[in-house]
């Protein structure tokens, strides 16, 4: 009888892991991408949509029968504000899934967004670490500390690790 090995074990346990979190962001990053493609651009990028909200309420109908509940006239106005609020695709993170975008989203500054969303990115963020985040105004913070890149060690460590099985739980929407 053979003993398996602890250390191959985890080496296996690592790798598929890791597949397991490529394969959700690039999931999540496909929706995002098809959030962003969708409303508005298909209307040609128009800030104030002339179909106005009997459209979206209908829209939303149709879609709630294809695709399911998450088609709401209030998501697809968050799909609308996205796009508005992101013109640039290629300025999008694929590291930052549908959720985080959501919270960017209702930043007002366009800097702060900006820095939230790379902030994120590079240090790899949970949706519920950008939002703590942005409610305890790191941005500001980090403005005015005289000591950078402390402040961006202080939230490394009392940032949760962030468990595969938190990256998708529908890829339709996310919203914790």
């Amino acid at each position: 009888m053979s003993k398996l090995d602890p250390s191959f074990y985890s080496q296996i346990k690592e790798i598929l892991l890791s597949a397991r979190n490529k394969v959700y962001a690039a999931a999540d990053f496909a929706m995002v991408e098809a959030y962003w493609k969708s409303i508005v651009e298909k209307q040609g990028g128009e800030a104030r949509a002339e179909y106005g909200t009997k459209l979206i309420a209908e829209l939303s109908a149709k879609m709630t029968l294809d695709f399911g509940k998450d088609f709401t006239v209030a998501n697809l106005q968050n799909i609308r504000l996205f796009y508005l609020t992101f013109p640039n695709f290629y300025t999008m993170c694929g590291k930052l899934r549908w959720s985080h975008y959501r919270l960017l989203m209702h930043v007002d500054s366009r800097q702060a967004r900006q820095c939230y969303l790379e902030e994120c990115a590079k240090a790899g963020w949970s949706v519920r670490q950008l939002e703590r985040q942005i409610h305890s105004f790191f941005y500001e913070r980090l403005l005015s500390s005289q000591n950078k890149c402390e402040v961006s060690a202080e939230i490394q460590r009392t940032a949760p690790a962030e468990q595969p099985e938190d990256i998708i739980r529908d890829p339709s929407f996310s919203y914790r």
